[in-house]
């Protein structure tokens, strides 16, 4: 089994994902596949002269959140790894599957449809993460189950203590980062961009419609035109780590 590569996938309320899929295609300048699924709810934004690694959905209950979709050469060899490694299969499709880690996030394991060319920074910025929020009783155990799961991935504790990176080997568009959260609450997930100038990519934000939540150490926490709860980080766009 090979992960060959990683996808984000945006979930917001099925009603307001015209309004979400519109803001993350201008931010990452793509331009949006047409609909897909049963009711419509997946589509894709595809960048020019590269591969998409960021999708959209529409869900049908909550408010959303984020997920990682994982491109492979052997579907069933990568569920079968991943449920020995503490996994557990949330439904099974024709060719793919949804999975749950031990404290209950989704993400999915897809056929590889050949994707190799990771998409340029965009006005000096790049969606390349998930963060993974873990209660504080549940997150020893995620770290040790993401770094079994992704076990070619550099897995190594982050800039805070709080923090636990696991790092895609080159190439790869997206990175898992776990934070540990301070309360006790059930595991979610948001999306992160590496920014040059968190600054002047809030302003951009801004205009297309996304708000100002707070302010940390060396990201600032927005909420997207859905609602949806998104970071700036202060993260080189190129490597995707802390500047020197």
């Amino acid at each position: 089994m090979t992960l060959r590569w990683t996808y984000a996938f945006v979930d917001r309320p099925a009603g307001l994902l015209d309004h979400a899929a519109g803001f993350w295609s201008a931010v990452t300048d793509t331009r949006l596949s047409d609909p897909r699924g049963e009711l419509g709810e997946f589509a894709t934004l595809l960048p020019d002269g590269a591969d998409a690694c960021v999708k959209v959905q529409g869900v049908g209950s909550g408010e959303g959140g984020a997920h990682l979709d994982f491109a492979v050469d052997d579907v069933p060899g990568f569920v079968k790894s991943a449920l020995a490694v503490g996994a557990a299969v949330d439904a099974a499709h024709d060719g793919w599957a949804v999975l749950r880690s031990p404290a209950g996030q989704l993400f999915c394991a897809v056929p590889w449809q050949g994707e190799s060319v990771r998409p340029p920074v965009t006005r000096g910025a790049r969606l390349d993460q998930v963060c993974l929020d873990i209660a504080p009783s549940a997150y020893d155990a995620e770290v040790t189950f993401w770094s079994a799961l992704l076990a070619d991935w550099e897995s190594r504790p982050g800039s805070l203590p709080e923090f636990h990176v696991v790092k895609p080997p080159p190439g790869l568009p997206i990175r898992v980062l776990l934070q540990r959260l301070g309360e006790e609450r059930p595991t979610s997930a948001h999306l992160d961009l590496a920014c040059a100038d968190i600054p002047a990519t809030r302003a951009e934000h801004e205009r297309l419609g996304a708000y100002f939540v707070t302010a940390g150490r060396h990201w600032t926490v927005m909420r997207d035109p859905a609602g949806g709860p998104y970071c700036l980080t202060g993260r080189d766009p190129e490597t995707g780590g802390l500047p020197r």
